[in-house]
Formats: C-alpha cells, sequence, structure tokens
C-alpha cells in the first residue's frame, strides 16, 4: 500500500512541475506547498470541466456577471474603506496565506473567507458582501491592492478547487501595472474581470504611481461530475476555511492562523541560521523535510 502511495505522490508532483510553460527550479519546487498537495490538486485539475490553461474566460461564469456590472458600487465602498486604512497588512502573524506578501507592499481586507462574510465587511461594505452572498460559487473575497512600486514573488497557490476572479475597481490602466500568469501578462482595466488559475506560477508588480485595488474572489472550479463537486467543497470547506484571517477584532479566525505565530516562530528561527551560515540551514532545512517524508512512509 505505501508504495502505490509513494508512486501517486510523486506522479502527481510531477505533473504539477511540468504543468504550464513556467517552472520553478527542481530544489525550489520539492518544498512547495503544491507540491505537498499535488494528490489533491491532480483531481481537481482531471475532473474540471475548464479547459486547461492560464486564462479563463469569464464566459464560463455567467453568475458573475452581477459583480461586473455592479462594479462602480463595489469600487465605491472598496474606495471608503481604503480611506479608512482598513485595508492593510495582517498584525501578529494571522494571515498564514499571504504573509510572505506584506513585505513587498501588497494589502487587502477580506469580505468573506469560505463561509459568512466578516462582520466587519458586513459593517463597511453592506452592498459588496449582499452581492457576494448571492453568487454561491463566490467561496472567499477581498479588496487587494497593489500600492505604487509593491510587487508579488513567483508563485503558485495551494490549492486547486478554485480559480481566481479580478474586478478592476482602481487600476492605472496601464502595462506597468500588470500580473503574469506562466509567462502570460495581462493589464487591469476599471470595471473589467479576468479569470485565472492561481495554481499556475504567477507574480504581479506595479511600477506606476496609481495604487491599484481589485476585487479578488475564489471562485468553485466546475468539476464534471456532481460527486467530485461535493469532494471539492469538502475539502475546501475544511482545509481553506482553517486559513480565514481577521481584518479586526471579532471577525472569524481558523484554526491555522491561531496556529501560525507559533510556526513563524520557527521560521524565525531558520532564518537566523541561515543568515549565520547557508550551508548548515539547508543541511537542517532538509532533514527536516526528509524526516516528516519518511515518518509519514512508514506511517501508512
Amino acid at each position: 500500500m505505501r508504495w502505490i502511495v509513494l508512486a501517486w505522490f510523486v506522479t502527481s508532483a510531477t505533473y504539477v512541475f511540468n504543468r504550464g510553460t513556467q517552472r520553478f527550479r527542481f530544489w525550489r519546487q520539492l518544498s512547495d506547498h503544491s507540491t505537498f498537495l499535488a494528490p489533491i490538486n491532480i483531481w481537481c485539475y482531471l475532473l474540471s470541466s475548464i479547459r486547461p490553461g492560464p486564462y479563463i474566460e469569464p464566459s464560463w461564469f455567467p453568475e458573475l456577471e452581477p459583480l461586473r456590472a455592479n462594479w462602480q458600487t463595489i469600487r465605491d465602498e472598496a474606495l471608503a474603506v481604503d480611506a479608512a486604512q482598513k485595508i492593510a497588512a495582517a498584525a501578529n502573524y494571522t494571515d498564514i496565506g499571504f504573509n510572505s506578501f506584506f513585505k513587498t507592499g501588497w494589502r487587502r481586507f477580506y469580505l468573506k473567507w469560505y463561509d459568512a462574510p466578516h462582520p466587519s465587511a458586513e459593517s463597511l461594505c453592506p452592498v459588496t458582501t449582499q452581492l457576494l452572498q448571492s453568487i454561491p460559487s463566490v467561496k472567499a473575497a477581498m479588496f487587494a491592492q497593489l500600492p505604487p512600486g509593491a510587487s508579488l514573488v513567483r508563485h503558485r497557490d495551494p490549492y486547486a478547487g478554485s480559480v481566481r476572479y479580478h474586478l478592476g475597481l482602481v487600476t492605472p490602466a496601464d502595462p506597468r501595472c500588470h500580473i503574469d500568469v506562466d509567462g502570460q501578462q495581462y493589464y487591469w482595466r476599471d470595471g473589467e474581470p479576468v479569470i485565472f488559475d492561481e495554481t499556475y506560477i504567477h507574480y504581479a508588480k506595479n511600477d506606476t504611481d496609481v495604487s491599484r485595488i481589485v476585487l479578488f474572489c475564489d471562485i468553485e472550479r466546475p468539476m464534471r461530475f456532481r460527486w467530485a463537486a461535493a469532494v471539492n467543497r469538502f475539502v475546501s470547506n475544511t482545509l481553506m476555511r482553517a486559513a480565514a484571517s481577521p481584518n479586526e477584532t471579532g471577525d472569524r479566525i481558523g484554526l491555522l492562523n491561531r496556529l501560525f505565530k507559533y510556526v513563524y516562530a520557527i521560521r524565525r528561527a531558520g532564518k537566523k541560521i541561515k543568515a549565520w551560515h547557508r550551508p548548515t540551514y539547508y543541511v537542517v532545512k532538509w532533514a527536516l523535510f526528509g524526516s516528516i517524508i519518511v515518518g509519514v512512509f512508514y506511517l501508512i
């Protein structure tokens, strides 16, 4: 049994590594979360009804049209949140999913996260939260800001059970402020939606003097079969809901983020070792990874 599991893991990880035109280096990919979730994600790819590719035609999701139709109202609420300085980096290591992005300037205000809207969002953005709740395929949403000079490093998102929707609210409408998904660039425009598969390698940057704000949503990936859709919902509601991050006191915080501050303490220790002696850091890192993999293998 364990050899079957190992073979499935290697096959899945190899598929993820070779998916698309852009690649991480082997050692970078080996420790990436997309490798560890590959045995789950490959089912999402194989059973999805969407044609593979970095960008997806909005016509696949007609239920999202009310968002585009009301983009100016959504923009007004986003601007009010921004004026109140609520679009911000997380405090106290409470955002495991996006923590690394804050260092390069990215900011967010959560509207909902695989659950009911945050109380803070319902109070400040009543129209937007009602619109989002009226569309069952929208699993998570936020206002995401990329200020002048900010960027997002090359990365893959961890779970393939959703696709990513961006609706331009405040944009430079300039190619110097763009996202690159699997080597294909797109620059945001006010009132225009773009949908892409966030599990391809992608990055973004803003080299203009205008702060870009978009409505950022996770949309449930359409599946070929009802049972596959049900499994996807179960996994996403269990795994992704645990990563819920608050805007402020009173908003729900998931289990992963309750534990994150303790995990990050280990990461800070690793950074100190890396700054002191890089070879020692990598020996310790791969020894830990190896021990975990061997331990899981013999527990099966």
